[in-house]
């Protein structure tokens, strides 16, 4: 009876205590297990990075000559911070974003598939669904950018009069879209932003004239390392591959296999990225840009460079695993009619701050 009193009077004390610490009144696991992240949690192929002047120390722009060491006609651009994703659109995430978007009336010209060799609007595998997005053409991209702007409670840089450009089909007013530059929405990348994230490093600047991220342990330009190791390209796959995965070990043979820990699902970021641990700047899908195409013009000092205003062809960079778009250099330009869409062409997207 003793012992009966003393349990009793021991798991009362328990209770006691646990219940003083714990002031909500739940039970401690549950309260523990439920508290939230800081930070929203960002999908594997989903990496934001910062990049820009060093606007801390009081430095406004960073400087640099586009098309430089590639082009006949190059001009300084004025560059100021802005955040990239450190990977090309996954198909998973573009068809997430497309099936919210299409119930909550968006438009699409092209539903976009999985990769070079997927199937148009199916369904992401598990397998494949960190290849990137293809098949899909200019005015699908930038109304894709609204829609996950809207989806994460951003602001839609894309409009047109004042209304927000939903529709990829209304070729003709996608055409002559608006951009918000301040706006926290995402957007495509200029010509501009494009090639620094290609080309800075942590002494400056590689060349124009080398595949992004052939650079040394000091950010200098190395003109022999291999572009096997940096890119998917028409010399060591014949398909698109997950996004950055370019130079993962054992990846680098044309018809050979992953090595066992890449060869049922590479992870986005298990390759080699460039100076700026930006990924596929080079290679495994052509990416789209803001900019109608044309020369190169000088401008004021400071401003910031969006391109003509007009023109029949949107600017393309970077090259792909396609032989039809082997030049992978950081200053190599390419350039499409907006409606065009091919299973070597895609995006990644940027943000203003």
């Amino acid at each position: 009876m003793k012992r009966n009193f003393c349990t009793i009077s021991l798991l009362a004390i328990m209770i006691f205590s646990a219940t003083a610490q714990n002031s909500s009144g739940l039970p401690p696991i549950w309260e523990a297990s439920n508290v939230p992240p800081s930070k929203p949690q960002l999908p594997e192929d989903v990496s934001m990075v910062l990049i820009g002047p060093d606007t801390k120390n009081g430095i406004i722009y960073d400087v640099y000559v586009i098309g430089e060491d590639t082009q006949s006609y190059t001009a300084r651009r004025w560059i100021i911070p802005f955040e990239i994703n450190r990977y090309e659109t996954s198909y998973r995430l573009w068809h997430e974003v497309r099936l919210w978007a299409e119930s909550n009336g968006y438009v699409f010209n092209n539903p976009g598939q999985q990769g070079s060799n997927g199937r148009r609007g199916k369904d992401p595998t598990e397998a494949g669904k960190y290849q990137p997005v293809t098949n899909i053409n200019w005015y699908d991209a930038i109304v894709w950018c609204n829609a996950y702007s809207e989806k994460n409670g951003r602001v839609p840089c894309y409009t047109f009069n004042g209304e927000v450009l939903r529709d990829s089909s209304n070729t003709a007013l996608c055409d002559l879209a608006q951009c918000d530059w301040k706006a926290n929405g995402y957007r495509l990348p200029t010509e501009a932003e494009w090639e620094y994230a290609a080309r800075k490093t942590s002494s400056g600047y590689q060349r124009g004239d080398l595949t992004s991220g052939a650079v040394n342990g000091k950010g200098e330009s190395d003109p022999q390392m291999a572009d096997t190791l940096l890119a998917w390209y028409d010399g060591n796959t014949n398909s698109t591959r997950a996004v950055g995965t370019a130079g993962a070990t054992g990846a680098t043979s044309k018809t050979g296999a992953f090595s066992t820990a890449f060869s049922s699902n590479p992870v986005p970021g298990s390759g080699n990225g460039n100076a700026l641990g930006i990924f596929d700047m080079s290679g495994n899908v052509l990416e789209y840009c803001w900019d109608w195409y044309d020369s190169y013009q000088e401008l004021s000092p400071g401003t910031f460079s969006t391109g003509p205003a007009l023109g029949a062809q949107r600017v393309s960079r970077g090259g792909s695993w396609s032989p039809y778009t082997g030049f992978l250099y950081c200053g190599d330009r390419y350039a499409y009619d907006p409606n065009e869409s091919y299973n070597y062409m895609g995006f990644r997207f940027v943000t203003s701050r």
